[in-house]
């Protein structure tokens, strides 16, 4: 395969803290709260200052190199904060590098946040048209591709009516379908099919699949993990503006687990940027334990293993709070959600240090590997979740071919499907 992307040494700077606010107000309160060291004013709650920013510089990429082949879907990932939207803008000439190179070998689309490339006054056929104009493709081509578009994205009834007017979903369902059906040789994707609904996130997943076996090539990112080792052949991991980990996708979702000196199967959460949680609770740590008890990110398909969570109750509650565990397997589809019955939710908590532990029984899981999200929630008198960290851990279910193959494969030589794979109890009688 021949190579289509090539990027040399990519740097991105940028000059925070001075000017670019929305009003002149703005610019000299971030000023002065610079000036006697006080927090940007300018931040969104639950958003602090990159690490890779020194006083007033910010270098969004660093010494950035690698090369993408020829119909490849790269998968790139990383924190918020990572340098990952920036990378894609670079590549798709929105915004220029301040130092390195960067060679691309054909059409860029790109698909970078809601509306991208989108005339709010225009309707969404003439959107159509404007968008694959920006492309390059003569008109022929999208006159040819124009009712398949339509079909994809659902709004029939909608097309002739500006996009001003589209909720997020239809505008991505519109930026989607547009994207992927004039045909770039390369096609960008950041994180907006997470807008959509999950019936159209498995009709695009299945479209990008589509794309791909055509020899176009695809860069994606997303912070589903699941969506990433199903779908992308390479991955690259991002942090701080730095590339640290390049491979195969398996390979570099668990390097972006073993951040910060853990383990994907093993988290302490208080070594991170920020606390996870809220007034009410904080995650502190996790781990996953074999049946002898050691802490472990492989176990045998036969053997039950324990997930364990950590938290803090931070005050006194009237309603003592569930924790739940999620596992999604490697296509970010939901195994199955279990949650604490231990707790009576008509008595309160005191504030301290809380352990829940859930065992997972033994031939219940598939042999691939699983992820898993922890949350704690409360009802008083609504659902309030303090925390919900999704891919805060990861296992992998290993089954033992050749040992087993007689008492716990039925007959399957290979891989066999499904999300789960319980051994059931069966009962098999002649009759007379």
């Amino acid at each position: 395969m021949s190579v289509v992307i090539q990027v040399e040494n990519l740097s991105k700077y940028y000059r925070l803290g001075l000017i670019g606010g929305i009003t002149l107000r703005e610019d000299l309160n971030r000023w002065w709260a610079k000036a006697r060291g006080r927090p940007d004013p300018a931040l969104k709650i639950g958003m602090e200052d990159h690490g890779n920013r020194v006083g007033g510089e910010l270098w969004a990429l660093r010494d950035v190199s690698f090369e993408v082949h020829e119909g490849e879907i790269l998968g790139i990932i990383g924190r918020n904060g990572a340098g990952k939207s920036t990378l894609l803008k670079v590549l798709s000439r929105i915004t220029a590098p301040t130092t390195g190179h960067v060679k691309i070998k054909g059409r860029v689309g790109s698909l970078l946040e809601v509306g991208t490339g989108f005339h709010p006054e225009l309707t969404g056929r003439e959107n159509i048209y404007l968008n694959g104009a920006i492309l390059g493709m003569k008109k022929a081509e999208i006159v040819r591709k124009l009712d398949e578009i339509i079909d994809f994205a659902e709004i029939a009834q909608f097309i002739d009516t500006p996009v001003k007017r589209y909720s997020s979903g239809m505008y991505v369902r519109l930026a989607f379908a547009v994207a992927a059906h004039l045909e770039p040789e390369i096609l960008v994707i950041d994180e907006v099919l997470a807008v959509g609904d999950s019936a159209f996130q498995k009709k695009c997943l299945g479209k990008i699949q589509d794309v791909s076996s055509h020899g176009r090539t695809i860069l994606f990112v997303s912070h589903n993990m699941g969506m990433i080792t199903s779908l992308c052949s390479r991955g690259l991991l991002l942090d701080r503006g730095r590339l640290v980990s390049t491979g195969t996708a398996p390979e570099v979702v668990l390097s972006y687990f073993g951040r910060d000196g853990s383990a994907p199967y093993s988290a302490d959460f208080r070594r991170g940027p920020k606390p996870i949680g809220d007034h009410l609770a904080r995650l502190l740590e996790a781990h996953i334990e074999d049946a002898a008890g050691n802490t472990t990110g492989e176990v045998d398909i036969r053997q039950p293993f324990r997930v364990t969570m950590r938290y803090q109750l931070r005050q006194p509650t009237p309603v003592a709070p569930g924790p739940n565990f999620h596992f999604y397997d490697t296509r970010g589809e939901v195994a199955f959600i279990s949650g604490s019955t231990e707790y009576d939710r008509c008595t309160g908590a005191e504030p301290g240090t809380y352990v829940a532990c859930c065992e997972i029984p033994g031939q219940l899981l598939n042999s691939e590997t699983y992820f898993i999200g922890l949350a704690l929630t409360f009802v008083f008198p609504n659902v309030h979740v303090s925390f919900f960290e999704r891919d805060a851990l990861a296992v992998t279910v290993v089954d033992p071919i050749g040992e087993t193959l007689d008492n716990l494969r039925n007959g399957y030589s290979g891989s066999i499907p499904g999300i789960v794979r319980p051994r059931l109890d069966w009962t098999i009688q002649r009759q007379s």
